[in-house]
Order: C-alpha cells, then sequence, then structure tokens
C-alpha cells in the first residue's frame, strides 16, 4: 500500500501538471490517492484529502453529481475508520438521503450507503 500511495502522490503531480486541477482524471487520482492514505493507515491525511476533494467536486460537478455523492460516501467511512463514529453516522445518514433523493431507494449506490450506516450505527452502540 504505501508503494502504491507513493505512486499516486506522483501521478496526482503529473496530471495536476499536465491536466489541470479541475480535470475528471486529476480527481479520481485524487480519489484513489485518499483511499489508498487510507488503507496505509494515514486516516488523518485521507480524511483532509476526502474533504478538500469533496469541496471541489461540489464546485466543478455539484452537489448531486454522482462522484459528489460518492466522495461523501468514503468521507463518511473514512470518518468511522478514524473512530469518529458519530461524525461518521451524520456524514452518512446526510449521503443515504441525498442518493435516495437522487438515485432512488434501490440503487446499488444507495444500498452501499445504508450499509455503511448501519455499521457505524452498530459500532456506536456496541461502543457506547
Amino acid at each position: 500500500v504505501a508503494e502504491s500511495t507513493t505512486a499516486y502522490e506522483a501521478l496526482l503531480g503529473d496530471l495536476t501538471q499536465v491536466l489541470g486541477p479541475d480535470h475528471p482524471h486529476t480527481l479520481t487520482t485524487r480519489s484513489t490517492l485518499a483511499h489508498h492514505l487510507g488503507e496505509a493507515g494515514r486516516v488523518a491525511e485521507a480524511t483532509t484529502a476526502y474533504e478538500a476533494l469533496l469541496g471541489d467536486r461540489r464546485r466543478i460537478l455539484g452537489p448531486d453529481h454522482p462522484h459528489t455523492l460518492t466522495t461523501r460516501n468514503d468521507l463518511a467511512a473514512c470518518l468511522a475508520q478514524a473512530g469518529r463514529v458519530n461524525d461518521a453516522a451524520t456524514a452518512y445518514e446526510a449521503v443515504l438521503n441525498d442518493r435516495e433523493r437522487v438515485l432512488g431507494p434501490d440503487h446499488p449506490d444507495t444500498l452501499a450507503t445504508r450499509n455503511g450506516l448501519a455499521a457505524c450505527r452498530a459500532g456506536r452502540d456496541r461502543d457506547g
């Protein structure tokens, strides 16, 4: 994971320089890098990366774009990974409402968010 994180950091620098910070490939690479940071145990950095990406995706794509909703879901998962279970549950609840509205209650992404929220609530209930 550490090697892939380093590779994505280098790729992100190149994409930003060549394609620009708002290009879809650059945004996707930022998302992948944030995921790898979390996998590498660098959860605080991953959270910061997702928060910054979310701001840019909202600005570029709008609040209801599927990629924006995915970033919100990924941020909720990262918050849960960081042990911020109450913040994660709140984030999951908000993105679930929007995914149900935009994508419908039976869409796979909506179901994935519902699953993340249930797991988060189970962890919160277990931990008190």
